[in-house]
């Protein structure tokens, strides 16, 4: 297809794109849409979005998420008015219409390319706010873990003793669980950190308690390892015990993608998608 028939096309996709009042789901109108995938009979496209309707269904997805009814008032010949189905197509929903329509049309080999980008898109830029969230909250956990090394070195303990209170605070968060542990256990190799495996919920949590533990140390005046350990101890246990009382045990969570991984693959993707454009 020539390009600057490509570019004609894209532009008429993204002139009917709506969103959502709160601003954050994106959506195309079916009837909006029929013409510019080549149909000219509402009756045959329903078919299609019917047979999409199918697919998302085999795939796991719910068709009243990605496929809403809504109804509209057109004009008709008599100049009155009167209300006509449509539906209001998630980025999905226009994916599956796509791979189910005829092939054969121009228009449908476009849509096919245009929506697989489209939902690539949402789905890194999904990627890309769950990675900021782990890397703030990674961020903010070496700095409380830094506070507290500066913290208890100054009360005399040295950075094997910080490595002991460390692990035993992550006992006491884990329910038992060492450090090493909880390695093996989500199989982390034992030269990583074990916080860039831990699902953002757990390193807040561990975040939370070194912070309390800074805080008590430096109002209590607290010194040497013992006291120290204690209190750090204490801290996490408390922790363990708010998100237990949520039903939420810290060890039985999954673990969550190497952040390194991640990193590397959310930038990989970018730069796919502006070689395509």
């Amino acid at each position: 297809m020539d390009e600057k028939i490509i570019g004609k096309l894209k532009i008429r996709f993204d002139d009917i794109i709506h969103t959502s009042e709160d601003g954050t789901v994106e959506f195309w109108y079916a009837r909006e849409l029929q013409p510019l995938l080549g149909y000219t009979k509402w009756e045959n496209f329903e078919a299609v979005i019917k047979k999409a309707m199918i697919a998302c269904e085999n795939s796991g997805g719910k068709v009243v998420d990605h496929f809403p009814e809504v109804r509209k008032m057109v004009m008709i010949g008599s100049g009155a008015e009167r209300y006509v189905l449509d539906y209001a197509l998630t980025r999905y929903a226009c994916y599956l219409i796509a791979q189910n329509g005829d092939s054969r049309k121009a228009e449908i080999a476009f849509a096919q390319s245009y929506f697989a980008v489209q939902t690539r898109k949402q789905e890194i830029i999904e990627d890309r706010i769950r990675l900021i969230e782990r890397l703030n909250a990674r961020e903010k956990l070496k700095e409380s873990e830094k506070r507290l090394s500066q913290n208890i070195y100054e009360r005399g303990v040295d950075d094997t003793g910080f490595g002991r209170i460390r692990s035993k605070g992550d006992q006491a968060l884990f329910g038992g669980y060492t450090t090493r542990d909880m390695k093996v256990k989500l199989g982390v190799k034992e030269n990583r950190p074990l916080a860039d495996f831990l699902p953002t919920l757990t390193i807040a949590a561990k975040n939370l308690a070194t912070e309390m533990t800074n805080y008590n140390v430096e109002q209590k005046d607290l010194y040497g390892e013992p006291h120290i350990a204690d209190e750090h101890i204490q801290n996490n246990s408390s922790v363990r015990e708010m998100l237990g009382q949520r039903g939420i045990k810290p060890e039985n969570l999954p673990p969550a993608e190497d952040l390194k991984k991640l990193e590397r693959r959310v930038r990989r993707e970018e730069k796919k998608l502006m070689e395509e454009k």
